[in-house]
């Protein structure tokens, strides 16, 4: 394989990115030497954990990423979004939203870049270089692969063969497990072998490789970790309790053969998005607190109506509906949700509504002026209203530990600023982790869910991880923590591009002549 070849004129800047890479994960197995590449970038620079409200939903940090724009401008917040001005539900994904990564700004000044599937991004036009979108990324459903220039795809089968994707699956025998982590080890090896041969044959200023594997494996290997706390485990599933770390030491071996490749002056960066935690659904347990506590009024019933639709929710049971609608693609499970989110409520009568999600709860005031059949006013009306929303939450308590179910409750005015949102929930709810909850009682009534057809019992942290080093980073070593919007500032400082006022990260204290 040739040498990299890279613009001597300036220090290229090369990012590679770790797909929900957990910090602890990376910094405890950096020290006991199983990543020895990140160690080294590590001890060379510096290190930290990224921080910020933009981490509150793992859905939209990779746009914040490498964008270094706020939440509260982009509004990516979910896969299943409410449609501002309306009582639908869309789903949304990175190509909607109307901010562009921070590699946009190289364009017309003679720099050249390759981007390797960073995560909620698509190749961009007039961007000279080498752009590969959704080729091996972490998504449900599977989004078709993209590249500019176009021609690339055919060029990458040539090079490493046929490309398998692999999904996480909830319900997997443990055989089907050991396959998806032999697939996982190979798509690790395919993706470094390409980007080996990609960085081979040009020169480029900015390289941003992210690799989505890690999202993956742990997902679908968290039961299997030595910490899973499964006494009953079978001998055979021993096999894989150190799969997830498998899967982060393939990742460090393929970083480690591309650095081999760099020039010394180069600067290097290693990003992380979120990392993960045991967590539960409480999809129906936020629903069941709107309604219960008088929030979101129900639709009284009416006239029987003899539409197809109407007349089969009215007469065949919730559970039934549920099973008959497994077998049905995603988006028609969607469109069925979203209709029974908008037909079950009377949205006259009601105050706040719970948006549909499965770990971090949304919550929406019915604000008038904003939706469509708002009740409430704004400014006084609305923050009283977020008073007893808040006051509430924090009465519930989970009745197997007599603790608090409600970990932690953001208003979305407080921490991002501003004025009322647009777009985001008005509170965001983050429930207790570590076991499901199907009873929660409040002084006035009791909470009960059921568990839903999706039960992941993993999710993620509100923390990712940054290291860096190079010939324009300080040696620092560790330093706490990063605000998230603080890296792309810094990308730019780097590359010697403008830093737009609509920014509101800063050029991080890292850099030699920073």
């Amino acid at each position: 394989m040739a040498s990299v070849k890279m613009d001597a004129k300036k220090p290229p800047l090369v990012i590679f990115g770790l797909d929900a890479g957990d910090p602890n994960f990376i910094s405890g197995w950096a020290r006991d030497g199983y990543l020895p590449t990140i160690a080294s970038l590590m001890n060379q620079g510096f290190w930290g954990r990224t921080v910020g409200s933009e981490l509150i939903s793992e859905h939209g940090v990779w746009v914040s990423l490498f964008s270094g724009i706020s939440r509260a401008v982009h509004g990516y917040y979910y896969f299943r979004q409410l449609l501002p001005g309306t009582y639908d539900l869309k789903t949304v994904t990175g190509r909607m939203v109307k901010v562009h990564p921070f590699w946009a700004s190289l364009r017309g000044r003679g720099k050249k870049v390759l981007i390797i599937d960073a995560p909620d991004w698509y190749p961009l036009s007039e961007l000279d270089g080498v752009q590969l979108a959704n080729w091996s990324t972490h998504n449900d459903p599977p989004i078709p692969p993209s590249a500019e220039p176009p021609g690339l795809l055919q060029d990458i089968r040539r090079v490493v063969g046929p490309y398998v994707k692999v999904r996480e699956k909830l319900g997997n025998s443990f055989h089907q497990d050991q396959k998806t982590y032999q697939r996982l080890l190979d798509n690790v090896r395919k993706k470094g072998a390409l980007c080996r041969y990609l960085l081979s044959r040009d020169h480029f200023d900015l390289a941003v490789i992210v690799f989505s594997e890690s999202h993956t494996a742990s997902h679908q290997f968290w039961k299997y970790r030595p910490d899973a706390h499964r006494p009953d485990t079978p001998p055979k599933e021993n096999r894989l309790t150190h799969a997830i770390r498998d899967i982060y030491q393939a990742i460090d071996q393929q970083i480690g053969l591309l650095l081999k490749g760099l020039p010394n002056t180069t600067n290097i960066f290693l990003v992380s998005s979120v990392g993960l935690k045991d967590d539960y659904p409480t999809i129906n347990l936020i629903d069941s607190f709107c309604r219960r506590l008088g929030y979101q009024a129900p639709l009284e019933p009416g006239p029987l109506s003899l539409q197809p639709l109407p007349l089969f929710r009215r007469i065949v049971p919730e559970s039934w509906r549920i099973t008959l609608s497994r077998p049905l693609p995603r988006e028609t499970r969607e469109r069925l949700l979203a209709d029974q989110f908008r037909g079950s409520t009377n949205w006259e009568k009601t105050k706040a509504f719970a948006i549909p999600s499965y770990y971090t709860s949304f919550v929406r005031v019915n604000l008038k002026g904003r939706e469509p059949k708002g009740i409430v006013e704004p400014r006084a009306e609305y923050k009283d209203l977020l008073d007893h929303l808040e006051a509430d939450l924090k009465q519930l308590i989970d009745p197997n530990t007599d603790e608090p179910a409600v970990k932690r409750i953001s208003r979305t005015i407080e921490i991002f600023g501003g004025d009322i949102p647009d777009s985001l929930p008005d509170l965001f709810v983050e429930w207790k982790p570590g076991h499901f909850m199907p009873r929660v009682v409040h002084p006035r009534v009791e909470l009960v869910q059921k568990k839903p057809e999706f039960f992941r019992v993993s999710d993620h942290t509100s923390h990712g991880f940054t290291a860096a080093a190079g010939s324009s980073i300080r040696n620092q070593g560790s330093i706490g923590d990063i605000s998230l919007l603080d890296l792309v500032p810094t990308f730019l400082a780097l590359t010697g591009g403008h830093i737009p006022e609509r920014m509101t990260g800063r050029v991080m204290n890292v850099l030699v002549n920073g």
